[in-house]
């Protein structure tokens, strides 16, 4: 048609993991939390009045991040809301890129960062992780404006240790921005470094450890400089009402969201056991799925007989990664039927034929 700029017409836009319609169904391939969201966010969405509807949201999401702060140690002037997570990596790419300002991250990551860049019509510069996923040394020598690490990292579930973290920001010229999607699932996070550094923004959601992917809510914290520059940039009303409400009433409630991140590390455990004993070669995870390597036969076709018993788990045909299955943690129940499903699959011969 020719109505695009250049770089949209030529981008592949992002893929997400594929949403299977039927009810019946293990889904362990889009890392959603596998238990319900606190019953203290349903009992806010049944109180939720026609007059939130009714009027524009608190453009900033205020209760929030007054929660968010109290939460996170920080003040509610360092927090900024979000459409989710991604709404914070779009935001953030079109305040610090363009065509003389790059962004840079290792890689493999998530798959995001590069569709961002070809719209934003900036370079991207991608340094290949370490052996073991350690971050890559030239990383802090690319000159970009805006660094991203994965932390957690998505898809390998690898860690990388804060004092790393802080070593990195300490020698960027540009922003560095710290993607913590999984954080709740790790022993540690980089909150404290935005205290200690004016070129810092962690990036929070609320998809995974509170249960609420399909709301749509993540938050910025940063210095308030970063957070102000932010807000120039955000939509004007970039969450709604209800969705204030519902996650500032998630992060409130501390012990149900911890009693779930416990059992989901308990499952993690459990899963990755379960599937080295299976000849499937995985390292510890950081996150609440495990990325499986697959030695001794072929990773899409173990996907693909996967998805002919309903069972979906994450595959890519990138040769970096295309031996390998990132597995969401499911409950107990459906770990055992991913487990089951394996087994005869693996004597049947069906990775290999």
């Amino acid at each position: 048609m020719g109505y695009f700029r250049d770089n949209v017409e030529r981008t592949e836009g992002y893929t997400p993991g594929f949403q299977p319609k039927a009810a019946e169904v293990v889904k362990l391939n889009t890392n959603e939390n596998p238990y319900p969201p606190s019953p203290l966010v349903m009992k806010t969405l049944a109180e939720i009045k026609p007059e939130q509807l009714r009027r524009y949201p608190d453009p900033l999401g205020n209760a929030f991040r007054e929660a968010a702060a109290a939460l996170n140690g920080v003040k509610p002037e360092n927090i900024l809301c979000c459409n989710g997570g991604d709404d914070l990596l779009s935001i953030a790419i079109r305040a610090f890129c363009d065509e003389g300002h790059p962004l840079a991250y290792p890689i493999p990551t998530y798959s995001l960062y590069p569709v961002l860049a070809r719209l934003q019509n900036c370079e991207a510069i991608e340094i290949p992780f370490g052996e073991e996923f350690d971050l890559p040394a030239g990383l802090a020598t690319t000159g970009a404006a805006l660094t991203i690490v994965c932390n957690p990292n998505a898809p390998t579930g690898s860690s990388v240790p804060m004092e790393e973290i802080a070593a990195l920001a300490d020698r960027l010229t540009g922003v560095l921005l710290i993607d913590e999607a999984y954080v709740d699932f790790a022993e540690q996070n980089c909150t404290a470094l935005v205290k200690d550094f004016d070129n810092v923004i962690v990036l929070r959601t609320l998809s995974k450890g509170y249960s609420l992917a399909g709301l749509r809510f993540g938050y910025a914290i940063a210095q308030k400089d970063l957070i102000d520059g932010l807000v120039k940039v955000k939509d004007s009303y970039n969450i709604d009402a209800v969705a204030i409400a519902l996650a500032t009433a998630a992060i409130e409630d501390q012990a149900y969201f911890r009693q779930n991140v416990e059992k989901i590390k308990k499952e993690r455990t459990a899963l990755t056991e379960q599937l080295r004993s299976l000849g499937l070669t995985v390292p510890d995870s950081h996150s609440n799925f495990v990325f499986a390597q697959v030695r001794n036969g072929s990773a899409a076709r173990i996907h693909k007989q996967l998805e002919q018993r309903n069972i979906f788990v994450r595959y890519w045909d990138d040769p970096r990664i295309q031996d390998k299955l990132r597995i969401s943690v499911g409950t107990e129940e459906q770990n055992e039927k991913l487990i089951s499903a394996l087994k005869e699959i693996v004597s049947s011969g069906g990775d290999r034929s």
